[in-house]
């Protein structure tokens, strides 16, 4: 081969190349303060307790373009030292990766949030599968009351803190689209809707639940 088409060879390569870097970069979103995780963790609703769901957040948020912010897991706990998920997330507002705010302070979002089918987004800048799909994932892990506070222990609510990942144990979840089987209060509901059936990647999809979580920035 002559030095020209060696030369010629390398220049296509890397007009290939550029491309493809480009179409696996995800899009960013450093002005958000709210948004749906993309991906379950790797253990249905076990994340090792509320850090690493709050790690989780973090991760999905830095590769958004927002690591900067500090990330936490709308997540409550039961028992002693139970932990409400309304106290662990900042105080406002939030908004979408569209810049739309979902709510101006606490009270805004446990009385009446902009959440629905389009603005409840993940941090990618897309819209999950809602009541109706047939791959319905609208149920989002909380372990909450509709304020946001931790639920009695009688009964597990919180798939043991966030530590089981099996059939064993128990979530409450919210409707992201606020869109439900009937026309109840708790169908409306963004975080406190029903229970799934275990905390497994599998019993949680029985119920509509892909395993996901809200995210908050709380600075």
């Amino acid at each position: 081969m002559t030095m020209r088409k060696i030369a010629m060879a390398g220049l296509f390569a890397g007009f290939v190349a550029i491309p493809a870097a480009l179409a696996q970069q995800q899009p960013q979103f450093p002005d958000m303060t709210f948004f749906i995780t993309s991906k379950p963790g790797p253990d249905g609703a076990n994340f090792g307790g509320l850090e690493g769901a709050d790690k989780h957040c973090q991760t999905l948020a830095a590769a958004a373009g927002a690591g900067a912010r500090t990330w936490r897991a709308y997540l409550s706990t039961q028992g002693a030292g139970a932990i409400n998920a309304r106290d662990r997330i900042g105080k406002g507002p939030w908004k979408n990766v569209k810049g739309l705010v979902i709510a101006s302070d606490l009270d805004d979002l446990h009385k009446d949030p902009r959440l629905n089918l389009d603005n409840s987004l993940t941090e990618r800048g897309t819209k999950l599968a809602g009541s109706g799909y047939n791959n319905n994932v609208h149920d989002i892990l909380t372990g909450s009351d509709a304020q946001g506070r931790a639920l009695p222990a009688d009964k597990d609510m919180t798939c043991g803190n966030w530590t089981k990942g099996g059939a064993e144990g128990s979530a409450m979840v919210g409707h992201e689209d606020r869109l439900g089987l009937n026309d109840s209060p708790p169908m409306h509901s963004w975080n406190s809707s029903h229970p799934t059936r275990g905390c497994s990647p599998a019993t949680l999809a029985t119920t509509g639940s892909g395993g996901l979580l809200y995210c908050f920035a709380a600075n």
